[in-house]
């Protein structure tokens, strides 16, 4: 490589990629939770679901790499009242919203498979009732925003 093919480098743009593997549905969703190695039971709520983890709002500040023990409840849906998640908390933020609410979010580690099952059914009747999220371009002559 010669010395001006090194200098060439890209000097604008940033390009954030998606790096989910399954869409997330915004929910509000009861939850309870522990530490793996506390009986303790804390209540939470959830506020986005995949098939590979959630967003949740706890009353306590989690670690991340703390591995928790989530039991979350669908009341809206009599066929289908909990199912029991373990998960490694993946990232936290400061207290969210309410004084006392941390924002954590928690990848699955282990769910049976009929809970798995239970899961999938529930996000894919809310992506019927939820419409896909598209970004519209605005024409440079609109000066609404």
């Amino acid at each position: 490589m010669t010395e001006e093919s090194k200098e060439k480098k890209a000097k604008y743009g940033i390009v954030n990629f998606e790096r989910r593997r399954s869409p997330r549905f915004s929910v509000d969703l009861p939850i309870e939770y522990s530490p793996i190695e506390s009986p303790d039971k804390n209540p939470g709520r959830a506020g986005n679901a995949s098939e590979g983890g959630l967003m949740l709002f706890l009353g306590q500040r989690p670690e991340v790499g703390q591995d928790l023990r989530i039991k979350i409840f669908f009341h809206s849906d009599p066929q289908l009242h909990s199912i029991e998640v373990t998960g490694i908390v993946a990232w936290t933020e400061m207290p969210f919203a309410r004084e006392g609410d941390y924002r954590c979010g928690v990848q699955f580690t282990h769910i049976a498979p009929d809970d798995l099952t239970k899961l999938k059914r529930f996000l894919e009747s809310l992506s019927t009732l939820q419409p896909q999220r598209r970004i519209v371009p605005r024409s440079q002559g609109d000066s609404s925003l």
